[in-house]
């Protein structure tokens, strides 16, 4: 298997310039994030936490994977290795978009798996770019199965949702446009579902001195299983966050990237990803995903660990929240906000 490191995400933020839409960044209000007191004794001051969010959920097709796509897309353009049957992939919606995009930017055919489960938005919009759309059972894993057949048979070229070298490296360049933005940038928080963004966004952080605080719904963990255990394993998915975060295994280089100095991994419940997102929908009218609200969920869920007996699966304690230190600088990945947005508005009042 492929390790992932930074000269590919150097060689993605290269080949996809002026292909994406630069991150968008915006300051979260003084005193809205608390700050972890770390002096008890209050001997020193305690300085507020910056924080900062990254609005990635602007990016073509609503999602950080247009990087993505465009990065295996064009990097098999410039190799020749597009094959006339076009590109095909399994998705729970946001990388088949994205793949969708890409293909049709580059006059490629794009077919599309997704489970039946998908959002019917996402579905529209897949088929909105041209893409041939096949909803295969009822997980993701089903899915994929059937595009593996699917790319067997036609001799289609097969992406990845998350799972290739090529997918995790574009999805790096977001870490690259946030850290020359923020300088002296301490921390990045982002959502797992499969570990693309988070095994992209941890290389590039590490090699800049950056700690990744990666977030995944407490039963959607197949991270923080991984870790746990030492190796990839099978999850259970069951997760308001799981129509993008629903991956039943994480990838091996997410594994290896969790596995570096300076990650910390974070189960949050999905009560909480619902107040997070409801949040940025109350004080800034921004609609994401719950996938999206999970890794700022991280910042706002009450301080409490998660005991045995809550989550009985783990034979350790699991912290629900992040802290900043003193004067800490923290940039949030809102990744996608492919949602139906009438979900908040119905619940205004």
């Amino acid at each position: 298997m492929h390790q992932l490191t930074y000269g590919d995400i150097k060689a993605a933020t290269d080949r996809i310039a002026g292909r994406i839409r630069r991150v968008a960044l915006a300051q979260v209000d003084p005193g809205a994030v608390r700050t972890a007191h770390r002096d008890p004794l209050g001997e020193r001051e305690v300085t507020p936490c910056e924080v900062w969010l990254a609005m990635e959920f602007m990016q073509h097709t609503g999602s950080f994977k247009a990087r993505s796509a465009q990065n295996f897309i064009q990097a098999h353009r410039d190799a020749n290795t597009l094959p006339d049957a076009g590109v095909t992939i399994a998705s729970g919606g946001n990388a088949g978009l994205a793949c969708a995009w890409a293909a049709q930017q580059q006059g490629v055919t794009a077919t599309v798996f997704l489970p039946t489960t998908a959002p019917a938005v996402k579905v529209a919009k897949l088929r909105g770019y041209g893409a041939e759309v096949r909803l295969v059972g009822s997980e993701y894993a089903e899915a994929l199965a059937a595009c593996e057949e699917f790319a067997a048979a036609t001799g289609a070229l097969a992406s990845h949702a998350y799972d290739h070298p090529l997918i995790a490296a574009g999805a790096g360049t977001l870490l690259e446009e946030i850290h020359a933005q923020i300088p002296g940038l301490d921390t990045i928080v982002v959502a797992v579902g499969g570990g693309g963004l988070f095994t992209g966004v941890a290389t590039a952080a590490q090699h800049h001195g950056i700690r990744t605080v990666a977030v995944e719904p407490e039963n959607c963990r197949a991270l923080n299983a991984a870790i746990e255990v030492g190796r990839v394993v099978d999850v259970t998915v069951d997760s308001i966050a799981a129509d993008s975060l629903g991956a039943r295994r994480t990838s091996t280089m997410a594994l290896t990237a969790a596995q570096q100095d300076g990650v910390q991994s974070l189960l949050v419940p999905d009560s909480e990803i619902v107040l997070a997102r409801r949040a940025l929908w109350d004080h800034r009218r921004v609609a994401v995903e719950h996938g999206a609200a999970t890794a700022l969920a991280a910042l706002t869920s009450p301080d409490r660990h998660v005991a045995d007996r809550d989550l009985p699966t783990r034979p350790a304690a699991a912290s629900r929240s992040y802290r900043p230190g003193s004067g800490e600088k923290v940039c949030v990945v809102l990744c996608g906000a492919n949602t139906d947005v009438t979900t908040l508005v119905q619940t205004q009042n």
